[in-house]
């Protein structure tokens, strides 16, 4: 599995267990939006050619 599998896996559960423990709602609602609207939060702070080598990069791991 990619390391951002992993990490989506790992995002995921955390969310899920934020909504299986007796906490307020809407303090689980704003854990999983936090752990998982990190990473797309994180790409849009980037420069559009940050964005693009980033692109690059994963295109070139696909082949592999």
């Amino acid at each position: 599995m990619s390391p951002l599998g992993k990490y989506y896996v790992g995002a995921a559960v955390v969310a899920v267990i934020a909504f299986i423990l007796p906490i307020p709602s809407l303090l689980s609602w704003l854990i999983a939006l936090g752990v998982l609207g990190a990473p797309v939060v994180a790409y849009f702070m980037l420069d559009p050619s940050q964005r693009e080598r980033l692109k690059r990069a994963r295109r070139r791991g696909i082949g592999r």
